[in-house]
């Protein structure tokens, strides 16, 4: 990796920066789903539209499960370059997930899980460690991101804790990741769901017709 030029502040305050944008983003996702970002900012989605960011979303989350192995795999072999660029790609895949979900939610809605008590309970389950590791991954994954970027490969493994933080944030990655598309498959395609109009787009709801 590149060597950052000097007085670069990512690289001299990482976790400042780590802790800006980690805020930042939970503002946005907080903000959408208690209908606090303007309406304005998304489209208006049909509740078929709202399926089809489903099916995107999914896809993308489960892309991203083989980028991330791949780059973990990368740089168990040494293979710096490869490493380095799978992850970058992983958290553009990230955003891009960030995006269209924000959009499912404020501008349509969400499903609430409709099956049977023993599929339920299971279901609940995953889905709340998927959203307690989306929480806690966020200011680590972006935390060995800036470390990667900033720092050149010799401190990397000499002067910085990235190696430890990468491990913690591949394993909470993949494994939110992988929770996250199981429960899709159990909401979507396995039980039935509810749809349930999110707070931002029911404001508008009766103007645009959905």
């Amino acid at each position: 990796m590149a060597t950052a030029s000097a007085g670069n502040p990512l690289k001299e305050h990482p976790a400042a920066a780590t802790i800006i944008l980690s805020v930042v983003g939970y503002a946005l996702v907080v903000g959408t789903f208690l209908g606090l970002v303007p309406g304005n900012v998304f489209p208006r989605l049909s509740l078929e539209q709202v399926n089809r960011l489903s099916d995107a979303i999914a896809l993308v989350n489960t892309l991203n499960i083989f980028v991330i192995a791949a780059g973990w795999r990368w740089i168990r072999r040494d293979e710096v370059r490869k490493h380095k660029i799978a992850m970058i790609t992983a958290f553009l895949l990230i955003i891009a997930f960030l995006v269209m979900y924000l959009t499912k939610i404020g501008g349509g809605g969400t499903k609430e899980f409709v099956g049977p008590v023993y599929a339920y309970v299971p279901y609940l389950a995953m889905l709340a460690i998927h959203i307690m590791l989306s929480i806690v991954s966020v200011p680590v994954v972006l935390y060995a991101l800036i470390l990667g970027l900033t720092h050149s490969e010799h401190e990397l493994r000499t002067q910085t804790p990235h190696r430890k933080v990468g491990r913690f944030a591949v394993a909470a990655w993949l494994l939110s990741l992988a929770l996250g598309v199981v429960t899709y498959l159990l909401l979507n395609h396995v039980y039935g769901w509810e749809y349930e109009v999110s707070a931002v787009a029911a404001l508008v709801a009766p103007v645009v017709g959905i």
